[in-house]
């Protein structure tokens, strides 16, 4: 079992309810601390998931006693921690203000094995919340293939660093120079540097004094909370972590959503870089808060509600309430019958709806020739009885342009309306008058018509009397129509809507 940790608990911000922080071991057997908060009733599979927070430079996990309550409140268990060389985790020189580091692979090494160690207490999913440092080295541990997060929405993420009025190059050469000569663990000019010398006016972090004082109270309460000024080793490993994650290769490889919030009036970070990772991140969003200081979850009321608004419109997506569950997905519509049925005899004004499932080919098919009913009027057809041609009169060329035309012999009148070729090529059988099979001719020019397929099976051109054709030409009545009608339906199926026209040629 792992060994307890302390948690400050002071009146004005006691610890959230459910809290019990823990010592882990880190890169290099560096003794860490990390905190677990489970929700009020939580039992298992009831939490919406986790959230793991990780603060910025110089926050400890007390700093975030209200934030963590707020994600207590959405039903989520929250795990926050201390990076090494703040907070109550081990401090990397014997001065322990002094913010310093050594490179970010140690940081991320750490991470790895925070995760592992809370894994099996943190129900999925995972979404990463982080400020300022903390939102630079999660983001670097999701571009060296971190895997286990759904989502991260990150606080003025410390993508670039602003020097105020010191030329960038400068303060690159003035930091190579320290790395070189033995200064890493020397302060940066201005340190050192301690929350309880500075001043809420003039303050570059927040707008709301009340949450400005609570973190000195609870500093003043455990000074080993405090933390300075950064050494040129801290500030060496901030460049060449924004400089790497400044890559657009480097982030097209995290595919998650990534909100990234942004501080309109930044004094720390650099603005501009975090625009930029936004675009570089396949699902990367930028949210600028107006008027905001550098610490979001800090700010005023107003302003530290956008940054809830965007994690609750992520979680939302990702996490849904148990008591919404998630939604059902829409319904599928049905598929279309293998086997379409006959068509039953059209009304005089049938409206396309009317016609049964059927093949999307055979529906397209149908209705070109619906909505020209009275070409199948034309008494055209009923003036060809003995139109009927050689079968093989249908294999001529012209049966690419009228697919159901062609299968049935050409009538001898070429240069008349398509609507006399079919009609009078199908219409030959001398056994039955054209004139009593015209209304099949008109039951083709409806929806029901669209079953002229048949007509482009050479059998069914050899036997006229058995396969009347005026059913199979529904579409003559437009060329256009007719050279859709090889998609239609079987013959057997045309045959029923002819005779049941019948009555229709009055």
């Amino acid at each position: 079992m792992a060994e307890l940790a302390p948690l400050l608990d002071i009146p004005a911000d006691p610890v959230p309810p459910g809290g019990v922080a823990e010592w882990f071991t880190g890169a290099g057997g560096a003794k860490l601390r990390a905190a677990l908060f489970t929700p009020k009733g939580y039992v298992g599979a009831r939490a919406r998931g986790s959230v793991v927070l990780s603060g910025g430079r110089t926050e400890p996990i007390e700093k975030y006693y209200e934030t963590i309550r707020d994600f207590l409140d959405r039903g989520f268990v929250v795990l926050a921690h201390d990076w090494r060389g703040q907070g109550l985790s081990v401090r990397e020189l014997p001065d322990r203000l002094k913010g310093h580091a050594r490179g970010h692979r140690a940081f991320l090494e750490d991470f790895r094995r925070l995760l592992d160690a809370y894994e099996a207490r943190l129900p999925k999913p995972w979404i990463a919340v982080a400020h300022s440092m903390g939102g630079c080295l999660t983001l670097l541990a999701l571009a060296h293939g971190e895997k286990r997060f759904s989502g991260a929405v990150l606080s003025a993420p410390m993508l670039g660093v602003q020097f105020g009025r010191n030329p960038r190059f400068a303060v690159l050469a003035r930091t190579r120079l320290n790395m070189l000569f033995g200064g890493a663990g020397r302060y940066t000019p201005g340190g050192p540097g301690k929350p309880l010398e500075e001043a809420f006016e003039g303050n570059v972090l927040t707008h709301d004094r009340r949450r400005f004082e609570r973190y000195r109270a609870q500093v003043a309460a455990n000074p080993d909370l405090a933390l300075g000024a950064p050494t040129w080793g801290w500030l060496d490993f901030a460049l060449r972590a924004t400089a790497f994650l400044a890559r657009p290769e480097r982030l097209r490889g995290i595919t998650i959503p990534i909100e990234i919030v942004s501080a309109a009036e930044d004094r720390l970070v650099d603005n501009a870089a975090q625009a930029a990772a936004a675009r570089n991140l396949p699902q990367g969003r930028l949210v600028t808060v107006p008027g905001a200081y550098h610490e979001i979850l800090m700010e005023t009321d107003h302003m530290r509600n956008i940054f809830l608004k965007v994690f609750d419109a992520l979680t939302g997506k990702t996490t849904p309430k148990p008591s919404e569950g998630p939604k059902a997905a829409a319904a599928t519509p049905p598929k279309p019958a293998e086997t379409p049925k006959p068509v039953e005899a059209p009304k005089p004004a049938p409206a396309p709806a009317a016609a049964p499932a059927a093949a999307p080919a055979a529906a397209a098919a149908a209705k070109p020739a619906a909505t020209k009913p009275a070409a199948a009027k034309k008494p055209a057809a009923a003036k060809k009885p003995a139109a009927a041609k050689n079968p093989a009169a249908a294999k001529k060329p012209a049966a690419a342009k009228k697919p159901a035309a062609a299968k049935a012999a050409k009538a001898p009148a070429a240069a008349k309306p398509a609507a006399a070729k079919p009609a009078a090529a199908k219409a030959a059988p001398a056994k039955k008058p054209a004139g009593a099979k015209k209304p099949a001719a008109k039951a083709a020019a409806k929806p029901a018509a669209a079953k002229p397929a048949a007509a482009k099976k050479a059998p069914a051109a050899k036997k006229p009397a058995a396969k009347p054709a005026a059913a199979k030409k529904p579409a003559a009545a437009k060329p256009a129509a007719a050279a859709k009608a090889p998609t239609a339906k079987k013959p057997a199926a045309a045959k029923k809507p002819a005779a049941k026209k019948a009555p229709a040629k009055k």
